[in-house]
């Protein structure tokens, strides 16, 4: 099957400030890290997309906008199914001192956990105080499925990716080392960042020599590459498709090499006022987020 061809090479999507309405469009400028000029307050332009994101026969038009504030690349209709991936990196692996999984460990995250750029990361009450929860950021590619895929080959895999972009697969360590499923740990409202930029697969032949990396307040804690991935995009798609039908606007985040919070002694963690920033290369740019703590008494307890 031939590979899914995009007539935009980067997707954002953003409220206009000509229209106060959401638009997709393609940034401008094509070197433009459009999540850090987003922060930075620097202007943002972009060619109008007529059409939808999943929809390959969108088209970039000549209608120049100006972005008003940047949102997730896809909406959360357009979202069928959050797919995440643990412990997929080998030097992750090594420093959380566990074995290399034999098959990719997979867990679902409700698209009510899903925030944009310069969004804020809310910790629950649930999952407070932090010293105790340990929550933990964690950089992770992000695959975007583009037509249905069921039984693919490895081979075949990278004709159904529609394109990539990033997230911070925010964990909150208490919960999830509590018991051996890890959806509720990982799913809480607003706490996983995603964006800033879709990038079309042809952009990116190979998916595994991307650059990624976490700053916490300043300081770099996390520098890896999607090399390290010990199931690789091709592996992953291939396998989750196994039986199971991957719908078009299914994401599936890849895991997070090493420099996670929870392993370091003494442990890192996020906290109320903290900002968190994490960057892909090739084009998928920065998404800067700060953490907040939901106030108000805390409903359960572990």
């Amino acid at each position: 099957m031939a590979p899914i061809q995009t007539q935009w090479s980067r997707l954002i999507r953003f409220v206009a400030a000509e229209t106060s309405r959401v638009h997709i469009g393609e940034p401008i400028d094509s070197s433009q890290d459009v999540g850090l000029s987003a922060y930075q307050g620097k202007p943002i332009k972009a060619y109008e997309i007529i059409g939808s994101a999943l929809d390959p026969a969108a088209h970039v038009s000549n209608n120049i906008l100006t972005v008003a504030r940047l949102l997730t690349p896809l909406s959360g209709e357009e979202i069928k199914l959050v797919r995440c991936l643990g412990l997929n990196y080998s030097d992750h692996a090594a420093e959380a001192k566990m074995a290399k999984p034999a098959f990719p460990i997979l867990f679902l995250k409700p698209v009510t956990s899903l925030i944009g750029p310069l969004a804020t990361i809310t910790i629950p009450k649930v999952a407070q105080p932090p010293k105790d929860h340990l929550p933990d950021y964690e950089v992770e590619l992000v695959i975007v499925i583009g037509k249905a895929a069921k039984d693919v080959s490895e081979t075949d895999a990278l004709d159904y990716v529609l394109g990539y972009t990033g997230a911070n697969d925010v964990s909150f360590r208490k919960h999830q080392l509590a018991v051996s499923q890890w959806g509720f740990s990982k799913g809480f409202d607003n706490t996983n960042p995603l964006g800033p930029c879709l990038v079309s697969n042809r952009l990116i032949p190979d998916p595994q020599d991307i650059r990624l990396k976490s700053i916490l307040n300043g300081q770099i804690v996390q520098d890896g590459t999607t090399a390290d991935q010990i199931f690789n995009v091709r592996q992953t798609v291939a396998f989750l498709s196994q039986g199971t039908t991957l719908k078009p606007g299914t994401i599936i985040l890849t895991g997070t090499p090493k420099g996670v919070g929870f392993v370091r002694s003494p442990p890192i963690y996020l906290k109320d006022g903290d900002k968190i920033i994490v960057w892909l290369g090739n084009g998928i740019g920065t998404l800067v987020n700060d953490v907040k703590e939901e106030r108000g008494s805390v409903s359960a307890k572990l």
